[in-house]
């Protein structure tokens, strides 16, 4: 597994898993120009095995310095899903938060209901702080509620 900035070669593959039924129903429906839309404050990357793309990872970070934290996001294809891919890709991004950028904080905030990466977040040493009722519009325009996760960089299981 490699993580590399995201180059304009990775976008249309990156699209095509992005609206995988497995990656749609965690995932909101990527706009057309999606991910050249640039972010400020947020670093994008693609996840190779080998010389194929087989997933996106993004973090981003709160520049106060009062409340200074970087929070990631991921997806996979679902072909790879249910290896521990996920679980390595989240530990090697935690540690370059940690150690290369001195991140004292992480947070993420999967779906409630998606247990698999719930799993994964937990056994790189993310904790639960809560649930955030109502926190995420759904497709058909229900509403999930959220978990909101955080990781000390104490915490870190290497």
């Amino acid at each position: 597994m490699l993580l590399v900035p995201l180059r304009p070669e990775h976008r249309a593959r990156l699209r095509e898993i992005h609206r995988e039924p497995e990656v749609r129903k965690w995932w909101q429906m990527p706009d057309d120009d999606w991910p050249e839309v640039e972010e400020r404050d947020t670093t994008k990357y693609t996840v190779l095995e080998g010389d194929q793309v087989v997933g996106f990872a993004q973090w981003y970070f709160e520049p106060d310095p009062e409340y200074r934290h970087a929070g990631l996001d991921l997806f996979l294809s679902a072909q790879t899903q249910g290896r521990g891919l996920g679980t390595e890709v989240v530990r090697v991004l935690c540690a370059h938060l940690i150690d290369d950028h001195r991140f004292h904080r992480l947070v993420i905030d999967p779906k409630v209901a998606n247990a698999p990466a719930i799993a994964c977040y937990r056994k790189v040493g993310f904790k639960d702080v809560g649930v955030m009722r109502e926190y995420e519009l759904n497709h058909d325009g229900s509403w999930a509620d959220g978990l909101l996760m955080d990781l000390l960089a104490r915490e870190l299981v290497r």
